[in-house]
C-alpha cells in the first residue's frame, strides 16, 4: 500500500474560533492499491470483536493469510525517549491507532492524507473497546520528522503527509499522551464490498439529506430506519458537504456503518458459516495494512468474548472551528480532551465514558 507524501504549508495567523464546523479540503496524490490478498479492517473487527464460532471457522483462513497481510514500519525512527510511558496499573491494556482514507472518493485525486483517525482502546480485561475519533483537521503540535519536516503546529493529518505513519504515531502520542501499541490502515472504500457481502445493513438516518458526490451522482437519504446496500452505505459514510457540521457528521455516520456491519455479521450467521466467512473476507481484500508486530489471529483470540454491544464510539472533545491563515481547522477542547486521554492511559473505562460526554 503505497502513499506519496504531499502537503501545502499553512500560514500561522490565528483567527477566533467559530461554530458550527465547516468542511475542508486538502491536496492529495493518487496511490496505487495493492493487488495481493489481505483482510480488511472491518473483517478483522468482526472476527476479533464477535469471536466465538466465527473465530474457529475463520482460524485456518486467518492463519493462511496473516503472514501475507501488508505490513508497515509504523514505529521506524520514532524516538523511544519521547514516547509516553505505560501507566503501571494499565499494563496489559492495548491502544490501536486506526487510520482511514477513501481512495475512491469522487472528490479525491490522491491518497496522501488520512481522512479518519481513531484511537481504539482495549482494556486489559478485554471486556470492551472504546473507539475515539480525532477529527482530521484538529490543530495540534506536530513533531519534526526524520527528514526535517514538521516541527510546528498544523492539522493533525498533515503529519502523515510530512512523515508517514511514524510521524502520525508521534503526533497522536504527543497530542493524547497515550502510547500507541499498534497501527492499522484501511481504505474505507472497502465498505461497499463488505456491506454487499453481508446482503446489506440496517441504518437509522437521523435527518434527511442529499449527497453531493455519490458513487452514481446525487443520492437522497430519508430520515428513519432503512436497509442500505454497499453503494448506499459508502455514500452515507463519506458525505460531509450536506451538513452544517461537515466532517463531524461524517465521523458519526462512519461509526454507524461500522456498528451496523458488526451487528449484521453477528446476526446473519456469517461467522458461524465457513463459506460465508470466506466470501466476506475475500470481498474486503485489498484494503488494509498493519504494523509489523500486530498478530491479528492472536488478538482475535483475546477478544473472542467481546460483542458489538461492548463497543463504544466517541469523539475527541472540541470547542468548534477556527481559521489559521487560510485554513479552516478544528480546535480541540484541551481540558476535556486531557481528561479523556488520561483515563485511556490509566485504563479507566468508566472515566473514559464519563469524560467524553
Amino acid at each position: 500500500m503505497q502513499y506519496r507524501q504531499e502537503y501545502v504549508e499553512p500560514q500561522t495567523q490565528f483567527i477566533e474560533a467559530q461554530s458550527p464546523p465547516e468542511p475542508t479540503e486538502e491536496p492529495r496524490t493518487r496511490r496505487r492499491r495493492p493487488r495481493w490478498q489481505k483482510v480488511a479492517l472491518i473483517s478483522f473487527l468482526v472476527v476479533a470483536l464477535l469471536g466465538g464460532g466465527g473465530l474457529i471457522a475463520g482460524g485456518l483462513y486467518f492463519r493462511s493469510i496473516n503472514s501475507g497481510i501488508e505490513r508497515v514500519d509504523a514505529f521506524d525512527g520514532v524516538p523511544e525517549a519521547d514516547r509516553p510511558q505505560v501507566v503501571e496499573n494499565a499494563e496489559g491494556a492495548m491502544n490501536i491507532m486506526l487510520l482511514g482514507s477513501d481512495s475512491r472518493d469522487p472528490e479525491s485525486d490522491s491518497g496522501s492524507r488520512t481522512d479518519t483517525i481513531i484511537l481504539a482502546h482495549l482494556p486489559k480485561d478485554r471486556s470492551s473497546a472504546q473507539l475515539i475519533s480525532i477529527p482530521r483537521d484538529t490543530w495540534v503540535s506536530v513533531p519534526k520528522s526524520a527528514s526535517g519536516r514538521g516541527g510546528r503546529d498544523a492539522k493533525i493529518n498533515a503529519s502523515f503527509a510530512w512523515g508517514g505513519v511514524p510521524l502520525m504515531v508521534q503526533t497522536v502520542e504527543k497530542f493524547t499522551g497515550v502510547r500507541v501499541d499498534h497501527v492499522t490502515m484501511v481504505d474505507f472504500a472497502g465498505f461497499k464490498e463488505v456491506v454487499d457481502a453481508l446482503g446489506g445493513i440496517d441504518v437509522t438516518v437521523e435527518d434527511s439529506f442529499t449527497t453531493l458526490y455519490g458513487l452514481n451522482g446525487r443520492r437522497t437519504f430519508n430520515a428513519g430506519p432503512q436497509k442500505m446496500d454497499g453503494a448506499a452505505a459508502l455514500d452515507y459514510a463519506r458525505e460531509r458537504h450536506a451538513f452544517a457540521d461537515g466532517d463531524f457528521a461524517r465521523i458519526r455516520h462512519q461509526q454507524q456503518v461500522i456498528k451496523a456491519i458488526l451487528d449484521k455479521a453477528a446476526s446473519g450467521g456469517t461467522l458461524a458459516n465457513p463459506a460465508k466467512l470466506n466470501s466476506f473476507l475475500k470481498a474486503t481484500a485489498d484494503a488494509v495494512a498493519v504494523d509489523k508486530s500486530l498478530n491479528l489471529l492472536g488478538l482475535a483470540s483475546e477478544l473472542r468474548d467481546l460483542r458489538s454491544g461492548n463497543l463504544t464510539f466517541l469523539t475527541c472533545p472540541v470547542k468548534g472551528t477556527g481559521r489559521i491563515g487560510t485554513e479552516s481547522v478544528v480546535l480541540a477542547d484541551k481540558e476535556k480532551a486531557a481528561r479523556v486521554f488520561e483515563a485511556v492511559r490509566s485504563d479507566n473505562v468508566p472515566a473514559i465514558l464519563s469524560a467524553a460526554k
